[in-house]
């Protein structure tokens, strides 16, 4: 009984003279023996048979078929009809394998008992013998029949597959003139059967002008009806796997017509590679125009023009003038197809630094819109540049090395000065005896200072957009307006030495407290209500400021002598109640000086907190007790405090609260409390002074709501519910080298379902505020971060930088008052020129949502709001020219300046987009940061004009945020 080998390995050949030996020499080196090999002539008329003819003789293990099919298909078929092994491969006359190819292929097999097929990675083999990257497709092992219903993503060679699954299903299609291989593996893969994945490049293939691939016409018409079968029902499977049975999921644009337009350019591509008849760029309207496919639409096209201009990377800059001007005005004419220049640009942009990262710059490349080029760094010359380009690939060469590779966007003549400055950045320089680096910077400083820029050269064209930018600012419609100057009392630390000049400082502010305000004037009720019972005759009040509650309080009793520290403040209280003719006033300080005695009533409130220590607090009260007539009253007022309980709501002030000074004057001899009206924020206790007729009883406690509205200076002071820890403690005992760098877009409850991502409720985002201010986070601005990266100075406590992008008028109406509520502020990055209209960009995704205007910017900017630049148009910059990217980065920063008032240093790239060229083009458009794409926390060693940040999401719990938050604390 004859022995059936394991692999049976079918070649096709046909006028192969030249290539045959090497294809059948590999399969006499296999490290396997186990194999066949069925030669099939396809009606050669040159040394073919002969070459056939002495491998068969020499080694049993090679058959011979004669074939009449004038196809691969048909010569294959018939010679799958005598095939004996399990498994099959089909060699190509012209392709090859290394040794190891079936070893390796049937150790894979071996552990799939399951698999139908293995295959492994390949590389093309260009006629001069170079070899391209390896290329290997990891998604046909996890979908194969999804991946195949799209693109022939493997080598004819590079699979070993079910010779029993082949015959079932009815070979290769000889109708096909191309592309037959990728028919067949489509319905293998439609079966539903396991592949296995070989991640090595084991197979060889070798690139010629006459390959069938090479007919674009003819595989493109293949390529269609092949995926117009991998998403309909194939009849030739006749027992396909259920979810297969229908064809391919058209799921999330992944259509029919989509794979057909991949295909249709990798074909265009490869036709201009070959200087062929560019394809109809209809063809490819379904390619995606998003961003995100930018790159791999580039990669597709690098792949056609390698094939089609039979040559490996290293060579295709080189190439440049082949197929330059066919590939980019295919190109363009994509953009137009899409509607959409910009995104074109953004693919020419992909493919030129494809090309130069694989090139060496061995002689000047000049591309479309990229000049490539080697540098010398200690002799640089000026650059001459066409028009059309705008961005420059360089080599910096230090004594015949690279010393470093710089990119950036050129806006003209790049001149020896610049070269200069690019090098001494970029270069390290090295102390060789050679002083090149202090020669260099001389020479940078003299012509630095000696004359204005070549009006042609980068810099003067810089300084023409700068001009031109400056003058469009000046004419705008929307006129400057000065920021009104924010309010600010002088810090209350209680601690100054002249008492009286630190609170006539402080009421040189008129009303510095907002003593009107609603919540002011409802605590000025309830002490009120806790006066005691019956006429008072003598009444003093301490501290009462401006005579606010003085003058509600005079009508009350017989007698009121009004005092305070501050004379600025008395003159003004005086004026206020001049119509009450029974007060008196006076400046008095009520903790060195004598205080009147025999009162019937003194008034004290939300002042203790100054004194400096709980001594004072307790010598104070004994001072009140001396001056109270026996069964007299004293009335305070006191919020409380963080300190005194930091587990209750209240206010994060570096002082003892409420808590505290009644828990005092309740220890202190000779009081007594008789009653207290308690809220969530204060309390107002009324003590009695013993008299020897008091009878004891129980203090009458309410508890009452804050009614009124809470006013932002006092709401800024306020932890809800108590806080896991307090600012100015972890400032003490906390040092980190990174923080987190929040970003978020817009706050509001309802807009479009696809933006749900970008988009968080007021509730929500109110949650993660009271979170951060609970746990002791403190706001800081993207200058700050910039200044501690400068200085390599750790962060202190604990810092977050919280940013929003785009400038919704909901970041005015809901995120910028809790932002203020909770002490916290936020930067938030403008697109300049759509400022009061509504973002346009999310227009494909429902309404759009509006923008702030100019008017409110200010308003923010006054309340303490802080603005960047989001670019003018809000564009990915990838696909701008280099001159329209520096006309952006110019007025949008001139834009948010007029309208704050404050330099504006900091952007934020649209759609978190960068490529080289920004970070040194917006240095040199007056920004020193930037945040682009990278995501995760900043820390002491990032490039602060490319800083990352961490996107919150909208779709997220508050776990989920507590968690990334926690993460960079670690």
């Amino acid at each position: 009984m004859a022995h059936n080998p394991l692999v049976s390995i079918v070649v096709p050949a046909h006028n192969a003279e030249v290539t045959l030996t090497r294809a059948l020499d590999c399969l006499v080196d296999q490290e396997t023996a186990d194999w066949e090999a069925i030669i099939v002539d396809d009606a050669s008329t040159d040394r073919t048979p002969a070459i056939i003819a002495a491998y068969v003789e020499q080694d049993a293990r090679f058959r011979t078929l004669s074939s009449c099919a004038n196809c691969p298909a048909g010569a294959r078929n018939n010679g799958i009809s005598t095939a004996r092994g399990h498994w099959l491969m089909f060699l190509d006359a012209d392709d090859w394998l290394d040794a190891s190819f079936l070893t390796k292929m049937l150790a894979a097999l071996k552990t799939a008992p399951d698999a139908v097929a293995a295959y492994c990675g390949s590389r093309r083999v260009m006629p001069d013998g170079a070899l391209t990257p390896a290329s290997i497709a990891p998604e046909v092992a996890g979908q194969p029949f999804e991946t195949f219903a799209r693109r022939c993503a493997i080598a004819t060679h590079a699979l070993l597959v079910d010779r029993e699954t082949i015959v079932e299903l009815g070979g290769f299609d000889v109708s096909l003139r191309s592309c037959e291989d990728w028919d067949l593996w489509q319905r293998v893969a439609r079966q539903g059967t396991n592949w296995v994945m070989v991640d090595e490049p084991l197979a060889f293939c070798r690139a010629s002008p006459n390959a069938l691939t090479r007919n674009s016409r003819q595989t493109l018409a293949d390529a269609e009806i092949i995926i117009a079968r991998g998403f309909a029902t194939d009849p030739r499977v006749k027992h396909p796997a259920p979810a297969h049975a229908n064809g391919a999921i058209s799921a999330g644009g992944r259509t029919a017509s989509e794979a057909l337009a991949w295909f249709a350019l990798w074909n265009a591509a490869s036709d201009c590679g070959s200087g062929g008849g560019s394809i109809n760029p209809q063809s490819l309207r379904a390619l995606p125009a998003r961003r995100k496919w930018a790159r791999e639409i580039a990669k597709v096209t690098f792949d056609g023009l390698m094939v089609g201009s039979l040559s490996v990377p290293a060579h295709m800059a080189a190439r440049w003038d082949r197929f330059g001007g066919a590939i980019t005005q295919l190109i363009i004419e994509l953009g137009k197809v899409w509607g959409d220049p910009v995104a074109g640009r953004r693919v020419q942009y992909h493919l030129e630094q494809m090309l130069l990262d694989a090139d060496d710059l061995a002689a000047p490349r000049r591309l479309a819109r990229t000049f490539g080029i080697r540098v010398d760094a200690r002799n640089p010359t000026s650059t001459e540049l066409s028009e059309e380009i705008d961005q420059i690939y360089a080599y910096l060469m230090m004594d015949g090395q690279i010393g470093a590779i710089v990119q950036f966007g050129v806006l003209g003549k790049v001149t020896r000065r610049h070269w200069i400055e690019l090098i001494l950045n970029f270069l390290p320089q090295k102390d060789d005896g050679a002083d090149t680096s202090s020669t260099l910077a001389a020479e940078a400083l003299s012509t630095t200072t000696e004359r204005r820029p070549d009006p042609d050269s980068h810099f003067g064209k810089l300084a023409q957009l700068m001009s031109e930018a400056r003058e469009l600012v000046r004419s705008s419609a929307d006129a400057t307006q000065p920021l009104p100057a924010p309010r600010r009392a002088p810090a209350s630390s209680g601690h100054d030495k002249d008492r009286k000049s630190f609170w006539n400082r402080y009421f040189a502010t008129e009303d510095p407290w907002s003593y009107s305000s609603a919540y002011e004037q409802e605590k000025y009720e309830r002490q009120l209500e806790i006066l005691p019972a019956g006429p008072i005759g003598r009444a003093l009040e301490l501290a009462c400021a401006e005579g606010h509650f003085t003058r509600q309080l005079a009508p009350r009793v017989g007698h009121l002598t009004a005092t305070d520290i501050s004379a600025v403040a008395i003159e003004r209280a005086r004026a206020r109640c001049s119509d009450q003719p029974n007060v008196e006033f006076s400046v008095l300080d009520f903790f060195a000086d004598t205080l009147p005695n025999e009162m019937e009533l003194i008034v004290c409130s939300e002042v203790l907190y100054y004194l400096e220590d709980l001594a004072g607090l307790r010598r104070i009260a004994k001072k009140f007790v001396e001056a109270l007539a026996p069964g007299g009253s004293f009335i305070n007022a006191h919020a409380f405090v963080l300190r005194d309980n930091i587990e209750r709501t209240g206010f994060d002030w570096n002082t003892f609260g409420a808590q505290t000074i009644s828990q005092t004057f309740a220890e202190t001899e000779g009081l007594v409390l008789a009653q207290s009206i308690q809220t969530e924020l204060y309390r107002i206790d009324r003590f009695c002074r013993l008299s020897p007729d008091y009878v004891a009883t129980e203090p009458v406690i309410d508890h009452v709501p804050v009614r009124a509205p809470i006013g932002i200076g006092v709401a800024r002071n306020i932890v809800w519910g108590g806080a896991r820890v307090l600012r100015r403690a972890v400032a003490r005992s906390e040092r980190r080298q990174r923080i987190p760098v929040l970003m978020y877009h817009s706050v509001a409850d309802e807009g479009p379902a696809a933006l749900a991502r970008f988009r968080l409720t007021p509730a929500a985002f109110a949650s993660q505020m009271a979170w951060l201010r609970a746990n002791g986070f403190h706001a800081i601005m993207s200058e700050q971060l910039e200044l501690s990266i400068a200085n390599r100075q750790p962060f202190t406590g604990r810092p977050v930088l919280i940013t929003f992008d785009d400038g919704f008028q909901n970041f005015a109406d809901h995120a910028w008052p809790i932002l203020r509520a909770h002490d916290l502020t936020a930067e938030v990055f403008l697109v300049t020129d759509l400022v009061g209209e509504s973002a346009k960009w999310d227009a494909v995704s429902g309404p759009p949502t509006r923008l702030m205007d100019a008017g409110t910017v200010r308003r923010l900017a006054a309340e303490g709001a802080f603005f960047g630049s989001h670019l003018a148009t809000h564009r990915a910059i990838d696909g701008l020219s280099s001159s329209d990217l520096a006309a952006e980065l110019l007025r949008s920063r001139m834009f948010v300046e007029r309208w704050t008032g404050r330099p504006t240093t900091a952007f934020a790239a649209p759609f978190s987009v960068t490529d080289r060229r920004l970070g040194r083009l917006a240095k040199e458009c007056g920004y020193r940061i930037g945040f682009g794409g990278r995501h995760g926390p900043a820390d002491l060693n990032s490039d602060p004009i490319d800083l990352p940040r961490i996107e919150i999401r909208g779709d997220r719990s508050l776990d989920d945020f507590v968690a990334t938050i926690e993460a960079v604390l670690v």
